[in-house]
């Protein structure tokens, strides 16, 4: 059975997402990214911070050498909120801990500032990432987390892929579109043709996931072309998808991707990954799907 992520769990980021990672957590839908509005590292649960360690990671010229992980064992109010078991242990990584074992926190308090490091690719936003494991299994191997699920609605966000760039990075770009139907309110995330709302890096990463429900072989589309179908999972989760071979292109060049997730802050708009390709500041950009013989992967199911 998922952990449920309370909704007042969610208050303190603008944005999450279960899939947009070429890590096997994210994968199977069994660890959350959550992405708050400044550099620090909010508590997303409730309980008593139990260890802090701190971890390797893969060698980034842009990222910290090493990165932490701090163990919380969770309450048991928000174990039975959440849909978990007593004793159920939460995992936090990509934050420097300020906190020490034995120390209370809740939902909102600081655990420390955020960190970029190697896990997670040069467009990426800091974030804090979360995962959980029942009670009595070992919480420091990287593998056997719990499945994640969200107690909020993901409203579907239409795009005709076009936009303005509004941030240029090395790696990446935004763009002013689509925009929110409700910035500041619900969470929202760009919706296939069908109107379901998609969650992952299309088509970097092999598999993404969706905000709702779908068939195990039920086909997904974007701006006419078929992107993803339903994956019928063992873990029981019925949101993931397998990207089919498809291109993402912009301005009639192929990038590496567009990064997707649910969002409520008004300042969104549509990522582009793209390190070889750079985009100006102002400059106008059209986005389209080709099906594609030898797509662009940066993980492996």
């Amino acid at each position: 059975m998922a952990v449920r992520l309370p909704a007042d769990s969610l208050d303190p980021y603008r944005r999450f997402s279960r899939y947009n990672s070429p890590y096997p957590a994210h994968d199977d839908g069994s660890a959350i990214d959550l992405y708050p509005e400044g550099g620090e590292g909010i508590a997303p649960v409730d309980g008593v911070v139990r260890e802090a360690r701190t971890v390797g990671c893969p060698d980034r010229s842009y990222a910290a050498s090493t990165d932490h992980l701090i163990l919380i064992d969770l309450d048991d109010e928000w174990c039975r909120r959440a849909g978990a078991e007593p004793g159920t242990v939460a995992r936090v990584l990509h934050v420097i801990p300020e906190v020490d074992p034995g120390d209370r926190v809740a939902v909102g308090d600081v655990l420390g500032p955020t960190t970029r490091t190697g896990f997670f690719g040069q467009w990426v936003d800091n974030h804090v990432h979360l995962g959980f494991r029942s009670p009595g299994t070992n919480p420091l191997r990287a593998s056997g987390s719990l499945p994640v699920a969200v107690d909020v609605p993901v409203e579907p966000m239409s795009w005709d892929g076009t936009g303005t760039v509004v941030e240029a990075g090395p790696t990446h770009a935004v763009l002013d579109a689509p925009t929110h139907p409700d910035p500041g309110g619900s969470f929202a995330a760009i919706a296939s043709d069908e109107g379901v709302p998609l969650d992952g890096g299309l088509a970097h990463y092999p598999g993404g996931g969706t905000a709702r429900p779908v068939e195990p072989g039920a086909a997904l589309s974007l701006w006419g072309t078929r992107v993803g179908v339903g994956v019928d999972a063992e873990s029981g989760d019925e949101s993931r998808i397998e990207w089919e071979s498809v291109d993402v292109i912009a301005n009639g060049e192929r990038i590496v991707g567009l990064s997707l997730f649910a969002v409520r802050d008004a300042r969104y708009g549509a990522k582009l990954v793209c390190p070889d390709r750079q985009f100006d500041v102002g400059e106008s950009v059209s986005v389209r799907i080709e099906p594609g013989d030898d797509p662009i992967r940066l993980g492996s199911r």
